[in-house]
């Protein structure tokens, strides 16, 4: 009986991290993508952006709302819980305005045009917006402000009008600070090589950066807009006072406090910490021409 010689293969896996240069071209590949899709395609995956983030901010308003923890632990838990969103957005796929802030690399590497990533920001913002709103309305519906004797709504109401109430350099600073933490996360996530990978990747900055008060413009599209609406509530009034051991102006909690306190500054602060301090600097570092330990691994990713 003749003996069988054949031959196994060994199939070797690689499961260690991409390293940064591989992280960066596989952002400048996948900005391609994005600034490629239609209009209809980045809007509704744009307003579930804004869903799963609210999400988040809910989750977050829930699970500090009674907490008796020491403050920095407090905002610890509602950053972890708020993680959720970006955990969502990443894994599930949605276009996330300030996440998208990293297709810069491919613009200034001219893999898109100019129109192609104003779109696909505008297009994102105004998605999240809607999809925002909508999380708001169906978390108004369900009466959660109601749980534990109206506390969950006054830490909602609390949030909303600590916002508001921020001075322009200050929501520009944070704004700033908060979308480098996002733009790091989504970096990190693109090392990841599985679902568990890119989860712990996102747990840690976006937690940082919710525990820091950094102020996040889609986030802020939920919060300020459920405490807008709660600040007509009596019983949620009362119980956000208890809780804050003082009585509380609400005068900014409006709608024109929310765009030109909040929206406005907190957005341009967002570009500015993801565009520069992010993407900018990491295509000078990975990407730009002439950078001899890098152009092997550009051309090896690109031509798979």
């Amino acid at each position: 009986m003749a003996e069988n010689n054949t031959k196994k293969t060994l199939q070797i896996v690689d499961i260690d991290a991409y390293a940064p240069p591989q992280i960066a071209c596989r952002i400048d590949k996948v900005a391609m993508v994005k600034a490629k899709l239609s209009f209809a395609q980045t809007f509704i995956l744009g307003i579930l952006a804004g869903v799963y983030i609210g999400i988040g901010a809910q989750f977050a308003t829930l699970v500090t709302c009674d907490s008796t923890l020491h403050y920095g632990l407090t905002s610890l838990i509602g950053g972890i819980a708020f993680s959720l969103g970006l955990m969502l957005v990443v894994i599930g796929g949605a276009e996330l305005f300030t996440g998208n802030c990293l297709i810069i690399m491919g613009y200034v590497s001219k893999r898109i045009t100019t129109r192609e990533m104003f779109n696909n920001w505008t297009i994102s913002f105004m998605g999240n917006f809607v999809g925002s709103l909508t999380m708001v309305c169906w978390m108004y519906k369900t009466q959660q402000f109601d749980f534990f004797h109206q506390m969950v709504g006054a830490k909602a109401l609390l949030i909303a009008n600590t916002k508001v109430t921020l001075t322009f350099k200050t929501a520009l600073a944070r704004g700033v600070l908060c979308n480098a933490m996002v733009c790091l996360a989504v970096w990190l996530c693109f090392s990841g090589r599985s679902a568990a990978d890119k989860i712990l990747s996102i747990v840690f900055p976006i937690g940082g950066f919710v525990a820091s008060g950094f102020e996040h413009c889609v986030a802020n599209m939920y919060f300020i807009p459920i405490g807008i609406i709660l600040r007509k509530n009596p019983e949620v009034v009362a119980a956000a006072e208890r809780m804050a051991g003082k009585a509380l102006d609400f005068s900014q909690l409006t709608w024109r406090g929310f765009f030109i306190n909040n929206l406005f500054p907190v957005t341009l602060g967002n570009i500015v910490g993801g565009v520069i301090l992010v993407g900018i600097m990491f295509w000078f570092v990975y990407l730009r021409p002439h950078i001899s330990f890098s152009l092997n691994v550009k051309q090896d990713f690109f031509n798979k």
